[in-house]
C-alpha cells in the first residue's frame, strides 16, 4: 500500500531550479535512504512533502490517517519542561484518553441503564488501546529510549531551556522515535550523536517496522539499516533497489552505458553532418543530404548529466611551530560545574589526536578552554610558541545573511574578486551557490564555505570540532585525503572512526576524565 504519492513536482529558489517533474513513492515498511550530493535539494524535499514548502508544480497525496514523524530542529521547547516532560508528550493521546475514561468512570452512577451500557462500551474500547499501546509501560520506554540515545546522562528532570544544541536535537529525535509514526523523515540524525549512540539507532531502525526517509552522509550507518536507495541528481530522482554498494555499482554502470551510447550518437551526428555539408550543394545530391538533415533533425539527442564539481582542499602550512602545542596543568573544564577530574594533558608538534566520548561530556568545551574561548574552572593552559591555529567550530548558531563572496572577502580583503570566486569553487560550490546568501545554503554547502575560509589561511595547527557533519561523501573523502598530508598538529573531535582512524597517531577518550557517570 501506498503511505506517500508524489506527482510530477518541480521546484526552485529564484532562477535556481532544484527539481523538475519528479515523481516518488513510499509504500508500507519500506526503508529509503535518500542520497545526493550537498544541496541537490535533500532538505528541501522533506520540506515539501511535510508541507512546510509548496511545490511550484505537482502533487503531494498521503494515505488517510498516516501519522508522520518529522525531526524539526526549529520545534520550540518550552522552558520549565523537563526532559521527562517532553518525552512523555509522545504519549499524550493516551493520556488524554485516560482522562477521557476517568471522567466516563466518574459519571458512571448518575446515568441511566443504556447510557451506562455506551459508557462501558467506550471505556472498553479505551482500555484496550492503552493496553494495546503499552500505556503502563510509558515511563520504562522513555527510560530506555532517553540510555539509547545518551540524555540519561544529561537527567531526566534538566530544564530543557538549559540545554546544548547537540542534546536538544537528542531530545527531539527521542520524542519522535517514541511516537513510534506510520512513516518516520530523518535528516542525518548521526549529526550530533556519538558511536554508542548511532549503534543504538542503528539496531533500531533495523528493527522498525513502519517506513521512513532517511538522509545521511554516514555510508556504514545508512547501508545497515535502508533497502532502498533514492538518488537525487540533477534536479532528477532516480530509485534503486539494494544497499549504497548496490547503488554505485548500478549507477556507475548506467553512467558508463550512457557515455558508451553518446559516444556512438556523436559519432553518427558527425557522419550525417559531414554527408549534409558535402552534398547540400550538389543538384545530384542534396535530396538525399535534405533526407539526412530530416533523420539529423529528428534525432532524440542524448545529453551527459553535467559532472558535479568535486571539492579539493589543500591546507596551506605557516611555518613550523615550537615543539610544544600545548600543555594544560590541572585543567578542569566546564560552565557553571565542573566537566573534568584535573588534566594534564600535552600536544606535541607532529601529534594529531582524535577526541572521542559520549556527547555532554566537554569535548568542545575542551576545544574552547584551548583557545582561551572558555575560562576554565580552575588549572592552566599553557600553549606553545609560533602557534598558527586553524579553528572549524562545530556549529554557528547565527543566521548569516551575507553571501558566499562577502564572507569570504570580510576574511581576505586583500583578494581579487576573481580569486575569492576561484577559492570557492575549489571547494565544490557553484556560481549560483557562490553568489547566493549563507543563510540560504545546506549544511553542507555552508560547511565549504567555512573550510574554505580554514585552508587559506596559514596554519600549522587544524582544531576541527566535526568537521564532518553535512559534507557529502566526495567533500568528506577529500577532506580525509587532504588531512592526511597535512603536515601541521591536528586535534579533532569526531564520531565517525572510519573518517579519523587511519588520520590521527592517538585517541583520547574523554570518558575516562569526565565527572559524570557514564
Amino acid at each position: 500500500m501506498s503511505i506517500l504519492t508524489v506527482k510530477n513536482i518541480s521546484h526552485g529558489f529564484g532562477d535556481r531550479a532544484i527539481f523538475e517533474d519528479v515523481s516518488f513513492r513510499l509504500l508500507k515498511g519500506e526503508h529509503v535512504g535518500f542520497i545526493g550530493a550537498n544541496g541537490e535539494g535533500k532538505s528541501t524535499f522533506m520540506n515539501i512533502i511535510t508541507g512546510k514548502l509548496t511545490p511550484d508544480e505537482g502533487q503531494i497525496e498521503w494515505s488517510n490517517r498516516v501519522r508522520v514523524g518529522y525531526m524539526d530542529q526549529h520545534t520550540v521547547l518550552q522552558s520549565g519542561q523537563t526532559i521527562r516532560d517532553v518525552l512523555r508528550g509522545a504519549f499524550q493521546y493516551l493520556f488524554d484518553a485516560e482522562t477521557e475514561m476517568n471522567e466516563l468512570y466518574g459519571k458512571m452512577g448518575e446515568v441511566t441503564q443504556e447510557e451506562l451500557d455506551k459508557m462501558l462500551e467506550r471505556t472498553a474500547v479505551i482500555q484496550d488501546m492503552l493496553d494495546h499501546n503499552g500505556f503502563y509501560v510509558i515511563d520504562a520506554k522513555v527510560e530506555e529510549t532517553a540510555k539509547g540515545l545518551g540524555l540519561l546522562d544529561v537527567g531526566l528532570d534538566k530544564d530543557v531551556a538549559d540545554l546544548s544544541g547537540g542534546q536538544r536535537t537528542k531530545v527531539l529525535l527521542a520524542k519522535l522515535l517514541l511516537e513510534t509514526p506510520d512513516i518516520l523523515l530523518l535528516d542525518e540524525p548521526t549529526n550530533y550523536l556519538d558511536e554508542q549512540h548511532i549503534e543504538w539507532l542503528k539496531r533500531f531502525l533495523q528493527n522498525y517496522e513502519n517506513a521512513f526517509i532517511l538522509i545521511s552522509h554516514d555510508i556504514p550507518f545508512l547501508n545497515s539499516v535502508i533497502n532502498l536507495i533514492y538518488h537525487v541528481e540533477n534536479k532528477k530522482l532516480t530509485r534503486y533497489v539494494g544497499n549504497y554498494e548496490e547503488f554505485q555499482r548500478i549507477y556507475e554502470a548506467n553512467k558508463k552505458q550512457l557515455e558508451a551510447a553518446y559516444e556512438r550518437q556523436q559519432q553518427e551526428i558527425a557522419k550525417l553532418e559531414d554527408f549534409i555539408a558535402r552534398n547540400k550543394a550538389r543538384v545530384a545530391t542534396t535530396n538525399m543530404a535534405k533526407s539526412r538533415q530530416k533523420v539529423l533533425d529528428k534525432m532524440d539527442k542524448i545529453e551527459l548529466p553535467k559532472e558535479k564539481v568535486k571539492p579539493e582542499f589543500n591546507f596551506k602550512s605557516a611555518r613550523t611551530s615550537g615543539k610544544t602545542i600545548f600543555e594544560t596543568t590541572d585543567l578542569v573544564i566546564g560552565y557553571d560545574s565542573p566537566l573534568s577530574k584535573p588534566l594534564n594533558l600535552r600536544m606535541e608538534r607532529g601529534d594529531k589526536i582524535a577526541i572521542v566520548g559520549a556527547n555532554g561530556l566537554g569535548k568542545t568545551t575542551l576545544l574552547k578552554s584551548l583557545l582561551g574561548e572558555l575560562k576554565p574552572i580552575s588549572g592552566n593552559v599553557h600553549l606553545g610558541d609560533y602557534l598558527h591555529l586553524g579553528y572549524f567550530e562545530q556549529e554557528i548558531k547565527e543566521a548569516n545573511y551575507n553571501t558566499c563572496i562577502d564572507e569570504l572577502w570580510s576574511e581576505f580583503p586583500s583578494f581579487t574578486q576573481y580569486e575569492v570566486r576561484s577559492a570557492l569553487a575549489k571547494c565544490g560550490l557553484t556560481t549560483k551557490h557562490i553568489e547566493s546568501k549563507m543563510v540560504v545554503l545546506s549544511g553542507g554547502e555552508q560547511a565549504k564555505v567555512r573550510l574554505c575560509k580554514l585552508i587559506n589561511n596559514e596554519t600549522n595547527v587544524l582544531i576541527l570540532d566535526e568537521p564532518t557533519n553535512h559534507l557529502d561523501v566526495d567533500a568528506k573523502d577529500e577532506l580525509k585525503r587532504a588531512l592526511k598530508e597535512y603536515k601541521g598538529s591536528i586535534l579533532i573531535v569526531c564520531h565517525e572512526p572510519e573518517f579519523y582512524s587511519d588520520i590521527v597517531t592517538d585517541i583520547w577518550n574523554c570518558e575516562q576524565w569526565t565527572t559524570k557517570i557514564v
